[in-house]
């Protein structure tokens, strides 16, 4: 064992300091080094792929991830290449960029959709045609969520509803005409356009198109005007909560920062019920998501308030992010110490 982790980050990008790093990096280095382990930052290039897989393959006993979508130039074909290289060469990586897609993907939702935790009318669509074949038929049920998969901060996650008459002359489950009227409303700035059920569908091709694509239909929860509560977990384990409530104002949906929402803490004790449920479940998605060994290191899941069920609150999941889950605004709670035990103790069940 060399008792060394090497942390990779992407150089620049707004997540950055003035010291070149992500706020949270510099604490876990020096929660890591507290421990008596040895912890170093490098930064990922794709010209730099060889070298860096012989560096970390020498000189580490693990990698830790912290590198934004979107932060690499070229896109994250080559840093997922190196991990996978890494692991296979018996180099622990947090988070195996397998996982990361398993559970950030959006379709995680659709997988998960005979569990208590989503709605049983959850879809993925990963063509055209089957979008344009069974959308028309899912609008007909009331209003519809859709996601894309590459989106963050709410772009591409759009509340679908019909706004005309139309829905009089047909039943739950019909197949409604594409010159049908919706009232279309982002979640990034909860702005609204109306348009043709057409218009629209052939506008949410791009989503689906490339790599990666795909869209999530799912029934639209109305209770998020209340807010959306997001569970952050360093592995299996919950640090705190936040309530993430959604600006007061008409058609607003979306619980972004960006959009105006608001955001209030907590313990995971001030919500048992939600936390006792998500991590009661992450055996369950684990296994349902590909029998994964490991959760991601940092992640969080976001829920929504569906209805009550025997005067309790029912909590539906609504995304999970393990992408560079950031919390340099909290590093008072020892979340770094946290991330710090989890490495070293993921370390030692490897090499020790």
């Amino acid at each position: 064992m060399k008792r060394n982790v090497i942390i990779l980050e992407a150089e620049g990008g707004a997540d950055k300091w003035i010291d070149g790093h992500r706020k949270d990096t510099m604490p876990i280095v020096e929660a890591i080094k507290a421990k008596g382990f040895n912890a170093e930052v490098l930064f990922f290039r794709d010209e730099w792929e060889d070298e860096l897989f012989n560096y970390i393959y020498e000189n580490a006993d693990a990698v830790i991830v912290r590198i934004n979508p979107g932060n690499l130039a070229n896109g994250e074909t080559k840093l997922f290449d190196t991990l996978r290289r890494l692991h296979d060469s018996d180099i622990l990586v947090m988070t195996h960029p397998n996982t990361m897609m398993r559970f950030g993907a959006k379709d995680s939702l659709s997988k998960l959709a005979d569990t208590d935790l989503v709605p049983d009318d959850t879809y993925a669509y990963y063509t055209v045609d089957d979008f344009e074949k069974n959308f028309p038929k899912s609008i007909s049920n009331g209003v519809r969520v859709l996601k894309q998969n590459r989106g963050s901060t709410g772009s591409g996650i759009w509340r679908v509803e019909i706004v005309d008459s139309i829905l009089d002359d047909y039943q739950p489950g019909d197949t409604l005409p594409l010159d049908t009227v919706v009232k279309c409303t982002e979640a990034v700035d909860n702005h609204v356009e109306y348009s043709s059920l057409g218009k629209f569908m052939r506008f949410c091709h791009q989503y689906i198109e490339g790599e990666n694509g795909m869209l999530i239909d799912m029934p639209f929860l109305p209770r998020i005007v209340e807010g959306e509560i997001r569970v952050l977990m360093v592995a299996n384990e919950p640090i705190f909560v936040v309530h993430k409530k959604p600006v007061q104002e008409k058609d607003a949906f979306s619980a972004t920062i960006a959009s105006g929402a608001d955001y209030t803490y907590y313990k995971p004790e001030e919500y048992p019920e939600l936390v006792e449920k998500f991590v009661n479940a992450i055996p369950t998605i684990s296994d349902k998501l590909g029998k994964i060994k490991y959760t991601p290191l940092i992640w969080t899941g976001d829920f929504i308030l569906g209805d009550e069920e025997s005067g309790e609150e029912n909590y539906i999941l609504g995304e999970i992010n393990c992408s560079c889950v950031g919390f340099f605004s909290h590093l008072d709670m020892g979340i770094q110490d946290k991330v710090a035990d989890e490495v070293i103790r993921r370390i030692n069940a490897k090499h020790g």
